[in-house]
């Protein structure tokens, strides 16, 4: 039997796989677009396909993770994840990558809402909070690394050696899981595919006001992240004309900040109150959203305020959606496959669409990113008021809920 340490780490090497196929390639999507003879909006709704088989993908998987086991499940997620990766390596066709690029995102959704479960099957209250940020920390290491591995692949290999890349972490992730990984779901908790107490699971769940709120705490800044790797690359490329490799190491640069936000939540969620952390995270995100949105409107494109716009951006978006998962999951205390699987489904939805929609935004000018942002903050700042309000005298915790 593994030990928790050793169960956790094997979890913080597989949830980075998620997001790794989408930030690696993107410093390569205006080289993409020149050789598969393709325009550039197309080549960026490649995320969006990706982001969009991960938010189909989830709740299926969820639900089967709930009934035959975390571990068989995270397999076939992996399997899938490295199949479609060497096709994506191999194609020529760009109506082809798209298709792959969804399935893709269907097998990698798997490292998402499978480890949070077993998040969830070892720790409860704070403890899956502090759990939820380190998690989001090692998720996070994928928007600071991978545009700087992938810049460097497609400027001196390939765009293709990208994916190759991706397939052969799929591997190593699936022989891992496979020979160390045990089985954290409770038999007495395992829950049959029955349609019927899966829609019972879900109409209750959903009238949960609190979880509905922290869904769209996770969503609306899941998305803003996002969207500033889906941005970024043609403002610093096309706008600034700067290499694949330089846009790379700025991207590391801001994603370092938004690895900070998620090791903050880490370190801090049995700490302070969700709330300190709530508004302190929301205060950066802001501050953020004006530089783009002003320095947009006032100088144009500048390296400097895109950058540290941005970096104020990610510190923001790092520490809320970690504390925000987190404390979604926390209220139930079963079926959390399949509550993990919904409330990441709902969140990638919204980024599917988010995605597709950023793909007709201008690539010469951060302001309609900053207007989005400041959006975006407006609505997070609602969103937290009613999430997070002030603690009761008695201080009392919101109790779990048995979703069954």
């Amino acid at each position: 039997m593994v030990n928790r340490r050793a169960l956790v780490a094997i979890l913080l090497g597989v949830i980075p796989l998620s997001q790794v196929p989408i930030d690696i390639y993107t410093p390569a999507i205006p080289h993409m677009a020149e050789e598969l003879g393709a325009s550039t909006t197309l080549v960026q709704n490649t995320v969006a396909a990706y982001v969009l088989g991960m938010s189909l993908g989830l709740l299926p998987m969820g639900i089967v993770a709930d009934a035959r086991g975390r571990k068989r499940t995270l397999l076939v997620g992996l399997a899938l994840l490295l199949v479609t990766s060497v096709g994506i390596a191999l194609t020529s066709d760009i109506w082809l990558l798209l298709g792959l690029r969804f399935l893709q995102g269907v097998g990698g959704c798997s490292c998402m809402v499978i480890v949070y479960a077993i998040a969830a099957d070892i720790s409860r209250g704070r403890e899956l909070t502090s759990l939820s940020g380190w998690l989001g920390a090692s998720w996070g290491l994928a928007p600071v690394l991978a545009p700087a591995v992938g810049g460097a692949l497609v400027q001196f290999v390939s765009w293709r050696g990208i994916f190759v890349l991706v397939a052969a972490l799929a591997l190593i992730a699936g022989v891992v899981v496979w020979r160390l990984l045990p089985e954290t779901l409770d038999p007495a908790k395992a829950e049959p595919i029955r349609p019927r107490v899966i829609a019972h699971v879900l109409g209750s769940t959903l009238r949960q006001k609190l979880f509905i709120g922290l869904t769209l705490v996770f969503a609306v800044f899941a998305t803003a992240q996002l969207l500033f790797g889906v941005v970024a690359p043609l403002l610093y490329e096309t706008a600034l004309g700067l290499p694949p490799a330089a846009y790379g190491l700025i991207a590391l640069l801001v994603g370092a900040a938004n690895l900070a936000g998620e090791l903050a939540t880490g370190s801090l969620a049995t700490r302070i109150s969700s709330r300190m952390l709530g508004f302190s995270a929301l205060a950066s995100f802001t501050l953020g959203a004006v530089i783009l949105f002003a320095s947009g409107l006032l100088v144009g494109p500048q390296l400097v305020l895109i950058t540290v716009g941005g970096m104020f951006v990610m510190l923001g978006c790092g520490a809320l959606c970690p504390m925000a998962y987190g404390l979604a999951l926390g209220l139930f205390d079963r079926n959390l496959g399949l509550i993990g699987g919904l409330t990441s489904a709902a969140c990638y939805l919204f980024v599917a669409v988010a995605m597709g929609a950023a793909a007709a935004l201008p690539d010469d000018t951060q302001t309609p990113l900053g207007a989005i942002y400041v959006l975006c903050a407006a609505l997070g700042l609602a969103l937290l008021l009613a999430c997070l309000p002030r603690p009761s005298r008695t201080g009392a915790p919101p109790a779990s809920v048995t979703a069954a």
